[in-house]
């Protein structure tokens, strides 16, 4: 079981950091396949969603298992990690990427919202989506979808290790999602990745002012000659960065 909990300093640290600087210090490391393929904000948000995995896992629907009076069970797995995902976590749910029938809609997503989870991501449909897209709270999907879950989709497992757009994602991992997608960092690597990618945010604010004032970027990005290093140094002696 995962015991790393989340600190509010490595939190905000990469709330100012963006999934392309985690994808490169990442791959870094020799993790390629950290970008959850095929998701997409519900809306785009202002703020940077961040919180560790709490997991849902669907399998492929049964039809004598899942007919709508399967919502009398009080343990419907849908349900309970609405209502259980820790608050400041993120609902991260494996649908095999099958988009034909959602996974949630905007009545869960909200109920998720006021018990203060961080965000969703589905790697399938949702429905309702002009309703989630409205929220404050982040969420990421692959498409609308009107179907009920249960028309294709059985909730099976919660907080177990999942695939999510071909990403595994193990419960406690760190995800971090931007305009551009969602990224999973392991939980062992989070602190480390986010003090990394501030110094990369910083060396790439100095990099654009210079390319906006006319500088070329062969040796300069990534910082490859002496001359821009010592450049950057001044400039963050300079601007406090």
């Amino acid at each position: 079981m995962n015991e790393y909990i989340l600190s509010d300093e490595t939190r905000d640290k990469l709330r100012k950091v963006s999934t392309a600087s985690v994808a490169t210090a990442l791959y870094k490391r020799g993790l390629r396949n950290q970008f959850v393929q095929g998701v997409t904000p519900v809306e785009r948000k202002a703020v940077t969603m961040v919180g560790q995995a709490y997991t849902l896992r669907y399998i492929p629907a049964r039809e004598d298992r899942n007919p709508i009076t399967v919502f009398r069970n009080r343990d419907h797995k849908q349900r309970v990690a609405v209502e259980s995902c820790p608050k400041g976590h993120v609902l991260v749910m494996d649908a095999r990427k099958d988009c034909r029938a959602a996974t949630a809609g905007s009545i869960l997503v909200t109920r998720l919202q006021q018990r203060g989870v961080a965000g969703v991501v589905s790697d399938g449909g949702v429905r309702d989506a002009a309703g989630i897209g409205a929220l404050d709270m982040p969420a990421y999907f692959a498409r609308p979808s009107a179907p009920t879950n249960l028309t294709l989709h059985e909730a099976i497992d919660l907080n177990v290790p999942i695939s999510c757009g071909d990403a595994a994602v193990f419960p406690g991992d760190v995800m971090l999602g931007d305009g551009d997608g969602v990224m999973v960092i392991p939980a062992h690597l989070a602190d480390e990745i986010a003090a990394e990618c501030t110094e990369m945010e910083a060396y790439e604010d100095f990099v654009l002012e210079q390319v906006n004032g006319g500088a070329g970027i062969i040796g300069l990005y990534p910082g490859t000659d002496d001359e821009s290093i010592l450049k950057f140094n001044a400039w963050r002696e300079e601007t406090g960065r």
